[in-house]
């Protein structure tokens, strides 16, 4: 596997994108806008928040069929909680999309992000998705990937080739979210793409699982958006065997999937709000991968550890109670705790250690944690940050 430098939705041959400014947010660019020059398999995952946007029920009856060609998104408004308007809005941003790239609307994808509530200014909508499929280019992966930002400090993008039977492949995706990030998925929006020729039904459930391994292993607030919605489009352009089914070939496909969407969740990690830290909180010797998991998010749930990160005190007092109240049984006797490389704790007592060498080593931006449970062989890795007075400030000015 290669990971491509600078990768995007641009890297898999046989797509474009744009990302401009038409006018919902003031002077920064907030539409993309993502196509397939062939037929492209789709599938995808959505938020398991009960109250779902617009453009996530939009999306899901047009891929009901398991195709797509096309992916317009905007930001600065979520179209969430906007009633039977908001529908219509969604449904016609997807109608004046294929108009214009002279595709049926149900081939047409939708995602917004932004302020929920409020009705989408179609007048924008409408003028900037023409000016869009004007300027489709395979250079646009990048100011697509800008466009969709909101509370973003950065745009994110992240591609690998990986070969399929001789046969170059490649993989590249887009994601945003920095705030309201939890499972499931986040507070995010994700569109991949490949030139692998992969059957629906079967990048489904590799999206599924690169999904739950990945986008549901990060949090950065304990808050789930009514927008999470992760796509993939795969239209077979690099001319590899197709992938029907379980083989070599999915084989293959399977690990670049995982990686794009494991690199983009780690960028929104590290972008979380207001975030000075990436803090990645290994959990080893579970019974099961979902009790690693369980423990895992307790941790970087948990507001006490990651303050105690952000202001580089060692307190490994908060990551075991996190671990205690995590619903997983344990032998706290059996249960070892390191931090930056560095163990504190383990049977059933905190350890000697060098406390100034360790407030030197939390002054990096890679935060490790690592927790073994001493009861099996299973083992998950979450991501999250540091909790800073920035985050404080930007959601308290969120919408002032």
């Amino acid at each position: 596997m290669r990971i491509i430098d600078g990768g995007n939705v641009c890297s898999a041959k046989g797509f474009q994108a744009v990302g401009l400014a038409c006018g919902v947010k003031e002077g920064v660019k907030d539409m993309a806008l993502v196509f397939s020059e062939e037929a492209a398999s789709g599938a995808a995952v959505y938020t398991k928040n009960k109250v779902q946007a617009a453009p996530v029920q939009v999306c899901r009856e047009h891929l009901a069929d398991g195709s797509a060609k096309a992916v317009v998104l905007n930001s600065g408004n979520a179209n969430a909680c906007t009633g039977e308007e908001g529908l219509a809005n969604a449904r016609r941003m997807c109608s004046l999309t294929a108009e214009m790239l002279g595709l049926d609307a149900a081939e047409v994808l939708v995602c917004s992000t932004g302020v929920i509530g409020v009705q989408l200014p179609m007048e924008a909508i409408e003028t900037g998705i023409p000016q869009a499929a004007e300027v489709l280019s395979g250079n646009g992966g990048k100011d697509a990937a800008e466009a969709i930002m909101t509370t973003d400090t950065v745009p994110k993008t992240f591609a690998v080739e990986v070969e399929i039977a001789g046969v170059k492949v490649r993989i590249g995706g887009m994601a945003k979210g920095s705030g309201m990030i939890a499972p499931n998925m986040a507070t995010m929006l994700s569109v991949i793409t490949t030139d692998a020729d992969i059957a629906p039904e079967l990048l489904r459930k590799q999206l599924g699982l690169a999904v739950r391994r990945s986008f549901n292993c990060i949090t950065v607030d304990g808050d789930m958006s009514t927008n999470d919605t992760v796509i993939v489009l795969a239209n077979g352009a690099s001319c590899a065997p197709a992938i029907e089914g379980s083989g070599e070939a999915a084989d293959d496909f399977y690990p670049g999937l995982e990686m794009v969407c494991r690199e983009l969740a780690r960028l929104i990690a590290r972008d979380g709000e207001g975030a000075t830290k990436l803090v990645s909180i290994r959990v080893n010797g579970a019974g099961n991968e979902a009790e690693a998991r369980q423990v895992g998010l307790s941790v970087a749930n948990s507001n006490l550890v990651k303050t105690a990160v952000f202001g580089r005190d060692p307190n490994w007092g908060r990551i075991l109670c996190a671990v205690g109240y995590a619903g997983v049984d344990i032998d706290p006797d059996k249960v070892a705790v390191s931090l930056c490389g560095t163990p504190i704790y383990g049977a059933g007592a905190g350890l000697d250690f060098d406390k100034d060498r360790l407030i030197e080593a939390m002054g990096a931006e890679d935060i490790p944690i690592e927790i073994d449970l001493g009861q099996g062989p299973e083992h998950a890795e979450i991501f999250t940050c540091d909790f800073s007075y920035d985050y404080v400030r930007i959601n308290a000015e969120y919408t002032t």
